[in-house]
């Protein structure tokens, strides 16, 4: 799951501006200012990112960033 976190983060930085130093995996998606649109775009992103299929429902405002890898990885597991 380390691999994908590191993939999600890099994901965050590149896709929203955010800043690496500031994402734990604790960090909820809302705490890191990210409204429903931009959960979307993550929703979208991700998908393409690890080639897995990603329910809108599946990433909060209240996710982590790490439960949002744990998540993916469940799914790649299962690819």
């Amino acid at each position: 799951m380390e691999d994908v976190y590191k993939r999600l983060v890099e994901l965050l930085t590149s896709t929203f501006g955010l800043d690496a130093g500031s994402i734990e995996p604790t960090s909820t998606l809302s705490g890191l200012e990210l409204d429903s649109l931009a959960l979307v775009e993550l929703s979208v992103a991700a998908q393409e990112e690890f080639d897995v299929p990603i329910d809108d429902s599946e990433l909060g405002p209240e996710s982590t960033v790490g439960q949002a890898a744990e998540i993916i990885s469940g799914k790649l597991a299962t690819v």
